[in-house]
């Protein structure tokens, strides 16, 4: 049972909280650089630096350049970042060929820097999108995704990212049975040490935009995504989906959007007490650079407060676009919160 505090005046709250090294020394959860992922997109091309509009402050980077970050946020302590894919529009198909392609994007960006940067992790995601022209994570037939014939896709395209050096693959496609199709080819196929962080939780949202802005999709989706993603009302449905998950061979689980969802990373953790990740996605980022920019908020206190808000929901780590600022900051040693 929860204790039950003195009464005032034995019981004052406020003396834990008087001075910086007090409420330091209570304070019951904490950030880190590890606990950081940094996704990151790519491009063709050399010596590119791209901005993405929706998003100030991210860029798409041709891979020499994401090398060139990569080796940055190594020696800042962030442990993984996740690579994903400005695919150009030629390379779109119905059939999706490129996810597949040994030499893609994400493929190529892979092998350079695990061969410049080796101790840095390296996160795919598994899924279409970023191939399909019609914008979905699975192959469209008579506007209707389909599931099964989508998964022996995911299967190859997952086998060609763990064979290029990619550490963590992250099926984001929300394909029914794609994690133990994708755990049984990475055993048989001698990458059982690769793991699986999958996107188990993901809802059908409007907070995706920015993201598919930065990838080149937003023009390509033909519909919406809510056939396959969770729907934004249902909590226990999510977490049905990462006991399947995790069933199926999944090591890791996460929840995205995230801050719209911490109910449900605390449930995750709460109940399952695997390593569960949340992904700040592309629309809260831009809606706290949006919101600072025009001094309606504090920036940089609200960027630091929302990633406390994950650790305090249960997470152990976040995918987050502002990755690579936090880490400056942390490495500082300035006194953050």
């Amino acid at each position: 049972m929860p204790h039950t505090p003195a009464p005032f005046p034995a019981a004052r709250a406020r003396r834990l909280r008087r001075t910086d090294w007090m409420r330091d020394l209570t304070r019951e959860n904490s950030l880190a650089v590890s606990d950081l992922i940094w996704p990151m997109f790519v491009r063709e091309g050399v010596g590119i630096e791209e901005p993405v509009s929706a998003m100030p402050g991210v860029m798409r980077r041709s891979v020499d350049r994401a090398v060139d970050a990569a080796n940055e946020a190594a020696n800042l302590g962030i442990p993984v970042i996740a690579l994903f894919p400005y695919t150009e529009g030629s390379k779109k198909t119905p059939g999706c060929e490129e996810a597949i392609n040994p030499d893609n994007l994400v493929n190529t960006a892979t092998r350079a820097i695990k061969a410049a940067v080796p101790d840095i992790g390296i996160l795919l995601d598994v899924a279409l999108d970023p191939y399909n022209s019609d914008g979905h994570d699975g192959f469209v037939v008579d506007g209707v995704i389909q599931n099964d014939e989508t998964l022996m896709m995911l299967e190859q395209q997952a086998l060609v990212q763990a064979e290029a050096g990619a550490d963590i693959l992250g099926p984001s496609d929300m394909m029914d049975g794609r994690i133990g199709v994708i755990r049984r080819a990475l055993e048989g196929n001698e990458f059982s040490d690769t793991a699986i962080m999958s996107y188990s939780a993901k809802f059908a949202s409007a907070f995706y935009g920015p993201f598919r802005d930065a990838v080149g999709a937003s023009g390509a989706l033909k519909g919406d995504k809510k056939t396959y993603q969770i729907d934004s009302g249902n909590a226990d449905e999510a977490l049905r989906m990462v006991a399947r998950d995790l069933d199926e061979g999944a090591d890791m689980v996460m929840v995205k959007p995230g801050m719209p969802y911490l109910d449900i990373c605390q449930r995750v953790k709460s109940e399952f007490a695997v390593p569960t990740f949340a992904y700040q996605v592309s629309g809260e980022y831009a809606m706290i650079e949006a919101a600072g920019q025009n001094g309606w908020i504090d920036r940089d206190k609200v960027i630091l407060e929302a990633l406390l808000a994950f650790k305090r929901a249960g997470c152990d780590g976040i995918l987050t676009y502002h990755a690579f600022e936090v880490a400056q900051r942390l490495q500082r040693d300035v006194d953050l919160f």
